[in-house]
């Protein structure tokens, strides 16, 4: 048979394959594009899926590829993966697998396509061909941007699944809310920016602290399981609670290894790395000892608190000074904007106290407890303040504020 070749005048840039069967000189086609990846999604389940795993995608970074989304449909599964080598999210996103392949794409780039694309129950197809060219369409909308080799992308680590915990969804987001406002991330004590996870038996607690206070959250497990003692960063803790949704039928599985902890939840897997050390030993901390006790009205509590908090501007360290009597908590606040002044009914048994603090710290421990009613255990005006319940549920250790009683 006679081989022609392709005419020297043509572009390079056009690649050519002869007509199937006899090839007649002079006759050429196009090459056509092969696909390495084409899938077809509904806008608001590849949405949601974006949603989860950019948690996981740096803002800033020296190695580009972390700047990406993974799209793994290699095998017959579609999984989307963010990872800045301390947090790694993955998550399975419903859709149609017409080529398998896998590739990554920038995830601000495809956050923002992906978002503003019609309607939430459009199609959108998604194609890459082997150069990693991308093709994004839907109804009357076409991108075309650049991806990357997916086999470019750090995977997450690999995880045994031997020693872990279950819980339910809506437990784990609650323990989450309501410690991790006392973390201090930008303290130069890394143990600060993490929570203390520590498993005996059947117990959970669950341990944040900023120097100012402490908060902790035990939780009564249904079965029994390793004991365990490990230090969470809260960043990872924050996105968890984001992403849960907070189910109290649904449950979540917290894997742990030497350096890792992995909570494993509907669809989606989050993989953090730990912080390693030796966490505070705040059983030196806890006393039980008490001089005054009084039970309030959590709500009224609260909202005399935030009502005082109007005078105060965010850089302003103005003291709440509450003095407790008989039957009366009176609360007052001076600020250069003026004052204010309250009375709560109170049930006290125990010495009369004059003490401050920082009214955020309370605002901030009163938001997450559901009880009707608190119980509050004073010792002395510069001595910590507890909140707790009988059940030891929860308990909130404040410190005090210096104020000049004189001018009070």
């Amino acid at each position: 048979m006679h081989k022609t070749t392709a005419p020297t005048t043509v572009s390079t840039k056009i690649n050519y394959i002869y007509l199937a069967g006899t090839v007649f000189p002079g006759h050429y086609r196009r090459k056509e594009v092969i696909n390495i990846m084409k899938l077809k999604f509904q806008k608001d389940a590849i949405v949601n899926a974006i949603n989860i795993v950019m948690k996981a995608v740096p803002s800033k970074t020296t190695m580009s590829i972390l700047e990406c989304i993974l799209i793994d449909a290699s095998s017959g599964e579609i999984k989307l993966t963010g990872n800045d080598m301390e947090l790694g999210i993955e998550t399975k996103v419903e859709g149609e697998i017409l080529e398998h392949g896998k590739i990554a794409l920038d995830a601000k780039l495809f956050s923002e396509i992906t978002r503003r694309l019609s309607s939430q129950n459009a199609s959108i197809t998604i194609t890459s061909d082997a150069n990693f060219n991308t093709v994004i369409s839907c109804e009357n909308s076409v991108f075309n941007i650049q991806g990357r080799d997916g086999e470019e992308f750090s995977y997450l680590p690999y995880i045994e699944k031997d020693k872990y915990i279950c819980l339910s969804q809506f437990t784990l987001k609650e323990v989450i809310q309501q410690t991790i406002f006392s973390i201090s991330p930008n303290d130069s004590n890394k143990m600060m920016a993490g929570e203390l996870f520590e498993v005996n038996e059947n117990q959970l607690k669950v341990v944040s602290l900023d120097g100012h206070r402490i908060s902790i959250r035990n939780v009564t497990l249904k079965d029994c399981y390793e004991n365990t003692k490990v230090i969470v960063p809260g960043k990872t803790l924050s996105e968890v609670s984001k992403i849960l949704g907070g189910d109290n039928e649904k449950e979540v599985l917290i894997y742990f290894s030497s350096n890792h902890i992995l909570f494993e939840f509907d669809d989606t897997i989050v993989i953090s790395r730990l912080i390693e050390g030796e966490y505070f030993r705040i059983s030196q901390m806890l006393s039980s000892d008490y001089e005054t006790k009084v039970t309030v009205n959590k709500k009224e509590f609260l909202d005399a608190i935030e009502r005082a908090t109007i005078l105060i501007r965010e850089n302003d360290k103005k003291p709440l000074i509450i003095t407790i009597g008989d039957d009366n908590m009176q609360l007052k606040l001076n600020s250069s904007f003026g004052s204010m002044n309250a009375d709560i009914m109170i049930h006290k048994t125990g010495k009369d106290i004059m003490i401050g603090f920082n009214p955020k710290f309370l605002i901030d421990a009163l938001r997450v407890i559901d009880d009707e009613e608190i119980h509050i255990y004073l010792m002395n005006p510069k001595s910590p303040c507890f909140i707790k319940d009988d059940e030891g549920q929860y308990i909130y250790l404040i410190l005090p504020v210096n104020f000049n009683a004189a001018s009070v």
